[in-house]
């Protein structure tokens, strides 16, 4: 028999199925003479190895290449969608491939505590805390905060919370670590390579969401007047609980930005709304990464802070100044403290997520879906195996969650009882018939929407241009193929190990954007990025998921310095190439069709500004409104007074003729009405045209001198 080499070892040893006769003459040399083959078969098994370390995921890299192919085709100007869903096809395919040859892993469930969650509860606290809550929503009639309902609900939420709360061993330990600081006046402060790297990383996305937020975006608009003019009321004394100007507002940003005006004295303005709201918007980011950690480990935790806090997404909503961002905020801390309180059978965490949830509640209307969520969430577990001797507890612990949530809720609960109409209007308008009748069949809009919104951040994120880019993506290609392998990968996941919490994450993304699905009576409005924004938190780290899983399979795969080196700096690259498309959707394309399509109200509150401190007053100037152009009520606010409304009409220019200074009208240059009224009023006035820095938002001033004597009386009797 001739001696098989060290090639027909290897190719029996790597494929034996394919080669049983060499195996078979293998088998029996080692049996004849094993001594005489001993330096060869180490010598193979080490060439074995070898082959094996240079073997590539394949399926894996090639399926993730005809995603990121897919994706790309699908950025506008040249979207080619059928050429896109062959591609992404091409990838599901590979990617399940990659997925049962183990070519692709993703990382863990973390280990599940097998303690009980205790039952026991604080009886006097609970019963004092019940008839302090009753008083505190008999108290919060009329709408508004006072020291007495506040005092109420306060002492309510303490009594409630020491009712049910547990005391903690890491919270004493910490305690008493802070204790020996204080004791010692030292503070030792140890930065190891993670801690940097994070420190790194929120460092970048800072930089994303504070960059330029003074020019980006540049203007106001008439939701942002609504916004102001309710934070002028907080200021002057109005403490609502519900604003209801302009179909009605929840509170938390309107007391956020007043307290943004009183610390850093930027006024009534719009750059007091955007520091507010980038504020939350990155406040986000440390629970985006916690959560994520939860479900997928640091890494995964780490690569979602990164993608959330450089994504063109929630970088508009967090800079736009409107309260968009409130609705991830308060997502990402409920559903962490949720799915860790499942996780580690901690009651406290249960009473944390339902502390997020009830302050999200007065954050923005989007956040009425989150409790529908949550029960999803607790449903999915129930249902599923790991649930397993813990059913009644968790359903104990959904009841707490619920009852801690209500009554941090409790103000607004009050006030919608009393105004059960202004309370649900804005909702009611997009789900009902109550302002127009619905376009077709609700179900099948609703079927539409929901496809329309799934598929938003590979296709099309709306046409509203005051916080999108309209009808692009809303995410960018390297973000959305990886988040393409994210959902694949987690759907194969569960069919295969049918864990929960697999599902709960990919059912969360439709459950959270049903606040635009369900605009049935306007259809036109779904998808959009504010309203599908808590969406957003698991759609990251579902992406987070995607790269983690074939950047630490591909580590595996290449051992040594060189191969791991480049798998990083692959990694890395991607990453780059995500930061400076986001950078330039953001910064570039964003800010230009902004401000194409915004009126620059500042520019004529700059005027108005300049006249009132020189050679008029702020009451002796005028805007002349025109259909469809600046909301005078922004002028007013960019001028620096925010109280008044510059708003003029031609059949009250009259009113004009009371003022003997100085008097100043601005005019859209088409309103050949109100300049031949003025002309003809004021023949001694001039018309200038102001030059503005964007096409088609030149203005007129119409200048009147000031007459020592001038009676309009004798005027009109002469």
């Amino acid at each position: 028999m001739e001696e098989p080499s060290v090639l027909d070892y290897v190719k029996a040893k790597l494929n034996p199925r394919k080669y049983p006769d060499l195996l078979q003459s293998l088998q029996q040399m080692e049996e004849q003479s094993p001594e005489s083959v001993a330096l060869e078969v180490i010598d193979s098994e080490a060439t074995v190895d070898k082959v094996k370390s240079l073997s590539l995921p394949w399926k894996m890299i090639t399926g993730v290449l005809f995603a990121l192919i897919a994706q790309f085709i699908l950025e506008p100007p040249t979207s080619s969608v059928g050429a896109a869903v062959s591609f992404y096809v091409l990838s599901t395919v590979l990617i399940i491939a990659a997925f049962l040859t183990k070519e692709i892993e993703l990382p863990r469930h973390r280990t599940a505590a097998q303690t009980p969650m205790p039952t026991q509860i604080r009886n006097g606290s609970l019963y004092f805390g019940l008839p302090v809550a009753l008083l505190a929503f008999l108290a919060f009639g009329g709408n508004k905060f006072t020291l007495v309902n506040l005092a109420l609900w306060l002492v309510a939420i303490g009594y409630f919370l020491n009712a049910f709360w547990l005391p903690q061993q890491g919270a004493q330990k910490f305690l008493e670590k802070l204790r020996a600081i204080i004791a010692e006046r030292k503070v030792k402060i140890s930065v190891n390579q993670w801690a940097g790297l994070l420190l790194l990383s929120f460092i970048l996305v800072a930089f994303f969401r504070f960059y330029q937020l003074s020019n980006v975006p540049g203007e106001a608009f008439s939701d942002h007047a609504e916004k102001l003019l309710d934070v002028l009321d907080v200021l002057n004394g109005k403490t609502s609980v519900f604003f209801e100007r302009n179909t009605g507002r929840e509170a938390i940003q309107m007391y956020l930005t007043a307290l943004i005006v009183m610390v850093l004295n930027t006024g009534v303005s719009f750059i007091s709304l955007k520091i507010g709201t980038a504020l939350i918007g990155f406040a986000t980011l440390p629970f985006i990464y916690l959560l994520g950690k939860e479900i997928g480990g640091k890494w995964v935790g780490l690569l979602a802070l990164l993608f959330a806090g450089i994504a063109y997404w929630p970088n508009v909503i967090s800079r736009v100044g409107l309260r968009f961002p409130l609705y991830p905020l308060f997502v990402a801390p409920t559903l962490y403290y949720l799915i860790q309180g499942i996780r580690r059978s901690s009651r406290n965490d249960f009473i944390l997520s339902g502390l997020a949830l009830g302050l999200g509640l007065h954050g923005y209307s989007a956040a009425r879906f989150i409790p529908f969520v949550v029960v999803l969430g607790v449903l999915i577990y129930l249902l599923h195996s790991q649930s397993r001797g813990k059913r009644w507890e968790t359903i104990f612990a959904l009841i707490l969650l619920s009852f801690v949530s209500l009554i941090i809720f409790l103000p607004l609960l009050r006030y919608s009882f009393d105004n059960p109409e202004m309370f649900g209007y804005r909702a009611l308008t997009r789900i009902s018939t109550m302002e127009r009748d619905f376009p077709g069949s609700p179900v099948q809009i609703f079927f539409s929407n929901l496809f329309q919104a799934l598929i938003m951040p590979f296709w099309k994120n709306g046409n509203v241009w005051v916080h999108s880019v309209p009808n692009r993506p809303a995410l960018d290609v390297i973000t959305a193929a990886f988040f393409f392998v994210g959902v694949v990968s987690l759907l194969l996941r569960y069919i295969r190990e049918r864990n929960w919490l697999d599902l709960f994450i990919l059912l969360s993304i439709p459950m959270l954007m049903m606040p635009s699905i369900l605009s049935l009576a306007f259809p036109e409005e779904n998808p959009s990025l504010n309203r599908t924004g808590g969406a957003l938190v698991p759609i990251f780290i579902t992406a987070a998921i995607g790269f983690y899983a074939v950047f630490s399979s591909l580590l595996k795969k290449l051992q040594g310095k060189v191969g791991r080196g480049m798998v990083i700096l692959l990694g890395i690259f991607f990453i780059g190439i995500s930061a400076v498309q986001n950078y330039h959707l953001v910064f570039r394309q964003y800010y230009e069709q902004f401000m194409s399509a915004a009126w620059n109200s500042s520019e004529m509150g700059e005027t108005i500004s300049w006249f009132a401190n020189t050679i008029g007053t702020k009451d002796s100037a005028y805007v002349v409104p025109y259909p469809h152009w600046v909301d005078t009520r922004l002028v007013g606010i960019n001028a620096g007074f925010p109280e008044k409304d510059y708003a003029l009409w031609p059949e009250s220019f009259d009113f004009s003729l009371e003022e003997k200074g100085a008097k100043l009208f601005i005019v859209r240059p088409i309103d050949t009405n109100a300049i031949e009224l003025l002309t003809e009023m004021y023949p001694d006035g001039v018309f200038s045209l102001h030059k503005s820095e964007w096409p088609d938002k030149d203005y007129l001033i119409f200048y009147i001198p000031p007459v020592e004597s001038y009676d309009p009386l004798l005027e009109q009797e002469n």
